[in-house]
């Protein structure tokens, strides 16, 4: 069972965070991982998301790698961030800060 457990009200951002995956036919999977990344964004903000700064996002980026966040997490948060910021908040300015992280390949040993 992935339904989602709801605890308490839902905030209208997150309503229309949902609203507009819903629009677009996201899969559950994937409105439960957006929901949780950009949660992890208003976590470490400390404040309403739509708040939110350029400078705020390059800070949260960088104390995320420092916090050696694996690349592929970190590309799905930008991810997420990058749809928020730019269906959900109309911010399209804040979600070109938003940068994918280069996965270092692997070198392979014969």
């Amino acid at each position: 069972m992935n339904e989602l457990i709801q605890i308490g009200p839902i905030s209208p951002l997150r309503q229309r965070l949902i609203d507009d995956m819903t629009m677009r036919r996201f899969s559950k999977e994937t409105q439960r991982n957006y929901l949780r990344d950009v949660g992890r964004f208003a976590t470490w903000l400390g404040r309403s998301p739509h708040t939110a700064s350029a400078e705020d996002v390059r800070q949260f980026q960088i104390e995320q790698q420092q916090a050696g966040v694996p690349a592929p997490t970190m590309n799905s948060i930008v991810g997420a961030l990058r749809f928020f910021f730019t269906h959900t908040l109309d911010r399209p300015d804040l979600a070109r800060k938003l940068v994918r992280t280069r996965q270092v390949a692997r070198s392979r040993s014969c």
